[in-house]
């Protein structure tokens, strides 16, 4: 949404005591929540800099394209995931829903959105009875999916909801329950699940392809210019929980599930919060967490906002090594084994990955297929970083159960 936000996008592209107490309960204190009928502080945002609206309104490809009403109307609806749905051969954007009118008016002339299915938030509710829009498509500070996806549900709409699911499991479970009471869909964005060379990684390491698993390590981490919680809602912990974790670090949590295909059964962890740095008054600098898994193999992730970019996932194995770097981009994947015939792989485009998304819930939505995504792996990624927070706050291991829990 700012200059800021887009500096963190453009890297992924290329390839405290009291705030730990606080989310190590999964809880925002209520006084600080932002209440998503007043349409959110973030909501009448101006146009990011640098965006590049189509010269000419994508049309469907088929009838049966699923339509989808974009809520929020940020950096990366508007870089990243609006201008993918032309690839898609399911979905479409059939409203747009943001706090500022020129937004509004500018957005919706690019993608051909009728007049009438331009709403504010305000208006939010009138969905309902539009039968243009299928789904919702959640782009908002993450601090605001929950309300938002419970009010998209509300609606009789089904929902696609950005990563990370909420601040707190509880907000997660909020969100399936009003899915199943609307019987609809929920699906969050984890795009990586639809990109070739993660996609490629999933099956290697499940034909053990390094040999049993040893040591897994991801980092996701860049250097975040001046700002503060007023400017940044990435700093913000109302918006953004604890900080890089929720953020860039998700993709590291994420890649040591789908590439050790376990779950862990204890974390440890540390963070860190730097005194008299306006970026940090409310948010961690830096968080890293050790895994165990009940195989024996071990991940080590770090994440920061307060150091070199970089974006990669190392598994080693009794045979080989997997390296991916960048791993979790928008595009520019590298990826090769090592062993006794070390290889280059190439699995395809990634930027495929958006638009394979899109077409994978519009499959869900029409054809009833299994999501690969379900609100219920949201919920088990947040009760980790449950965890994560609770391990660092006590200084201790904490033990998991099986669906991410902590025991005791």
């Amino acid at each position: 949404m700012s200059g800021i936000n887009m500096t963190r996008r453009g890297l992924i592209g290329a390839g405290g005591g009291a705030v730990a107490a606080t989310l190590a309960a999964g809880m925002v204190p209520a006084a600080a929540r932002i209440q998503a009928g007043t349409g959110a502080r973030v909501a009448g945002q101006p146009m990011p800099d640098g965006v590049k609206l189509p010269a000419t309104p994508p049309r469907p490809k088929r009838q049966d394209s699923v339509g989808f009403a974009i809520v929020g109307l940020g950096g990366y609806a508007l870089n990243q995931m609006m201008p993918r749905f032309v690839d898609a051969e399911r979905a479409h954007v059939a409203a747009i829903v943001s706090g500022n009118p020129d937004k509004l008016a500018k957005v919706g002339d690019a993608y051909g959105v009728p007049g009438d299915a331009r709403y504010s938030y305000d208006r939010f509710d009138e969905i309902a009875s539009d039968d243009r829009i299928d789904a919702i498509y959640i782009v908002l500070p993450t601090g605001l999916h929950a309300d938002w996806a419970v009010r998209a549900f509300g609606a009789g709409k089904h929902v696609l909801c950005e990563k990370p699911m909420a601040l707190s499991s509880a907000d997660c479970e909020r969100m399936i329950a009003a899915g199943r009471r609307a019987n609809r869909k929920l699906m969050i964005a984890y795009r990586s699940h639809f990109e070739p060379f993660n996609v490629e990684a999933m099956k290697l390491m499940s034909q053990k392809a390094v040999g049993d698993i040893r040591l897994l390590r991801t980092e996701q981490s860049y250097r975040m210019g001046p700002t503060t919680p007023r400017e940044n809602w990435r700093v913000s912990r109302a918006l953004a929980g604890g900080g890089p974790l929720e953020d860039y670090g998700i993709y590291g949590l994420q890649s040591a599930l789908y590439l050790t295909g376990e779950m862990p059964e204890s974390i440890s962890a540390t963070t860190f919060r730097p005194t008299g740095d306006p970026r940090f008054a409310e948010i961690f600098a830096h968080v890293g967490s050790q895994w165990r898994f009940p195989s024996g193999a071990v991940a080590h992730l770090a994440t920061s906002y307060d150091s070199a970019g970089t974006n990669f996932a190392h598994v080693r194995g009794t045979r080989g090594a997997l390296i991916m770097d960048p791993a979790t981009s928008y595009s520019g994947q590298k990826m090769r084994l090592e062993g006794r015939e070390p290889r280059e792989l190439n699995p395809g485009d990634p930027g495929v990955q958006f638009a394979r998304q899109l077409d994978h819930f519009a499959d869900a939505v029409r054809d009833n297929k299994p999501i690969r995504t379900p609100g219920e792996m949201g919920l088990r990624d947040t009760r980790l970083i449950e965890a994560i927070y609770a391990a660092a706050e006590r200084g201790q291991t904490v033990r998991l159960a099986p669906d991410g829990r902590m025991r005791g």
